[in-house]
């Protein structure tokens, strides 16, 4: 089946090509792209438009491949040895499967989300290489090789804070999504709020690449924070007469906090405002 927009997706036409390519091509798909580009929904959308299960692996600091696997618990064995606890001779009763072990035992193909892959040690990814080029494992306390019964498809993101190794990066397909245009984002909308007032939108996409090209700014607003901006202003009458009415030299506009998400932006915002009516001088 061809990956195509669903309902609650829009997809570039470059971004179809990149999912069915990975399919095609038995490949682990790496997505990167700026934070709420909807990155993580794509696997969430791909697994639906499939009719089949998602699991997902979120990565931190702390991850380590190994846990994609499984993971011994010594410590309860040795605990369940002393109070005699039955059972405590048979090691799989203390092997916990990783998501890795999960999908290659599911009963049918399943995807598998690796999100935020970047966030882990720099070996990470490479301690992964044998397992996703193999699609097996071997457990060492039980003396057993899990394999994949059926190949998941395998959707890796990442928000590029550090770089991923060479080695892995030729195991996988690349795609980088760009941000929406005006049009995509429109779609967008439309999406979210089938019954949405244009005149809304229109205004709250100007405004909002207004602050997206706004020089020096820390953290430009996403995707995401769109969708949240027009919920609220939806919800809010008085909200939208600001936002219709609004003066350009003022800093913010209406229920900024969904869009501005740091002090640093703010102070720049409300600069770069002060200059505009500094402009403008007195009485204009």
């Amino acid at each position: 089946m061809a990956f195509d927009s669903t309902t609650f997706y829009i997809a570039t036409e470059a971004l179809k090509q990149a999912v069915n390519a990975a399919i095609t091509l038995e490949r682990p798909l790496l997505i990167k792209g700026e934070p709420g580009t909807g990155k993580t929904l794509l696997a969430e959308e791909l697994a639906r438009s499939l009719d089949t299960e998602l699991l997902t692996w979120h990565i931190k600091s702390t991850t380590k491949a190994a846990q994609g696997l499984y993971e011994y618990d010594a410590v309860s064995r040795l605990r369940d040895s002393q109070l005699g606890v039955e059972g405590v001779e048979n090691v799989a009763n203390y092997i916990r499967p990783g998501k890795l072990w999960e999908a290659f035992t599911a009963d049918k193909r399943v995807v598998l989300l690796i999100d935020e892959i970047d966030k882990a040690d720099i070996e990470f990814p490479n301690d992964l290489l044998q397992e996703l080029d193999r699609m097996e494992f071997f457990v060492y306390e039980t003396g057993e090789t899990v394999r994949a019964q059926h190949r998941p498809i395998i959707i890796i993101t990442s928000n590029n804070e550090k770089e991923l190794p060479d080695a892995f990066l030729r195991r996988c397909f690349f795609h980088y999504i760009d941000f929406p245009d005006r049009d995509t984002l429109q779609a967008i909308v439309d999406v979210h709020f089938p019954d949405i007032a244009p005149r809304l939108v229109s205004e709250a996409l100007n405004v909002f690449f207004e602050l997206r090209e706004a020089p020096g700014l820390k953290k430009k607003p996403s995707t995401s924070e769109l969708v949240d901006w027009l919920k609220l202003l939806m919800s809010d009458e008085l909200s939208q007469e600001a936002l219709y009415n609004r003066d350009p030299s003022k800093a913010l506009p209406p229920m900024a906090g969904a869009l501005i998400k740091n002090e640093q932006d703010t102070h720049l915002l409300e600069r770069l405002a002060f200059m505009m009516r500094r402009q403008k001088g007195p009485g204009r």
